[in-house]
């Protein structure tokens, strides 16, 4: 990576990742603490992989202490505002039936103004996680016997059940959950016969890999501290220890020194 692009920005993540190696690398004895602070000092200053990547090179993990970067750009994950993802025009599908059998709406299409799905002893699922919509508020009516729907809306979707059950049931949890402005409205409608309607709210890829990275920042921190206090209860340990050597070398010199050695002499002849 670096022999490829050594001019390329080194971010801040990328510095911690070589200052602890660099820490690791104290610890284990391979850097004294003179050789430390240089090579510390010079990884907070880098401005480049460039930069970094001699720091660690003569460590024996310094070929991966700077990661390799990806030049390819990813397409984002994310559909943008709400706005953007109303988008008029009939829809991409209106409806589904599964007869002891299932049918699935996911992915990147379009949910129309209705749809409507039939589930006679098998099961559906409606996901608009990754959808557009036709309208500012869309209906799904669900026709369940003996089987089950189950709509799938992601987090800022206001939800409204208004299906009927016999010997079944709409699930209504979602209803309370205000939406964001400018979201789409979703209505859940229909009958359920022996059956029921489950409406879901879950995040979407790209907030589930935003809460990953998240959680994964949130470990290097905690595991950052706990190196930190390991560095710290070394430097004291190291402090008390040159503490006591000094203690001895002064007793040395004291009991060494020819000058008192001479005038204790003198001392004992006089007695």
């Amino acid at each position: 990576m670096t022999d490829d692009a050594p001019e390329l920005r080194a971010s801040d993540a990328d510095r911690e990742r070589v200052a602890e190696i660099l820490r690791d690398a104290l610890a284990e004895g391979r850097l004294d603490m003179e050789e430390f602070e240089e090579r510390l000092d010079a990884t907070y200053k880098a401005r480049t992989y460039g930069e970094l990547a001699p720091i660690t090179r003569d460590l024996p993990v310094g070929a991966v202490a700077v990661p390799k970067v990806d030049m390819v750009k990813k397409p984002e994950l994310s559909h943008g505002s709400w706005a953007d993802r109303i988008v008029g025009g009939e829809g991409s599908s209106t409806w589904g039936v599964a007869v002891m059998a299932g049918f699935q709406r996911k992915g990147r299409w379009t949910a129309p103004k209705r749809f409507t799905g039939v589930a006679f002893m098998g099961g559906g699922e409606i996901d608009l996680r990754e959808a557009n919509f036709a309208d500012r508020e869309i209906v799904i009516n669900c026709v369940a016997i003996m089987g089950g729907v189950e709509v799938i809306v992601p987090p800022g979707v206001e939800v409204v059940v208004r299906g009927i059950g016999i010997m079944g049931g709409f699930d209504e949890r979602e209803e309370s959950v205000p939406g964001d402005p400018g979201a789409p409205r979703v209505i859940v409608t229909g009958l359920a016969v022996w059956g029921g309607v489950e409406v879901r709210r879950k995040p979407t890829r790209a907030q589930r890999q935003a809460l990953r990275e998240e959680r994964r920042l949130e470990r290097l921190e905690r595991r950052e501290q706990r190196r930190e206090l390991r560095a710290s209860v070394r430097d004291e340990q190291h402090e008390a220890h040159r503490e006591m050597l000094e203690e001895h070398r002064d007793m040395w010199r004291h009991a060494h020194d020819p000058y008192r050695k001479r005038q204790r002499q003198r001392e004992r002849d006089d007695d």
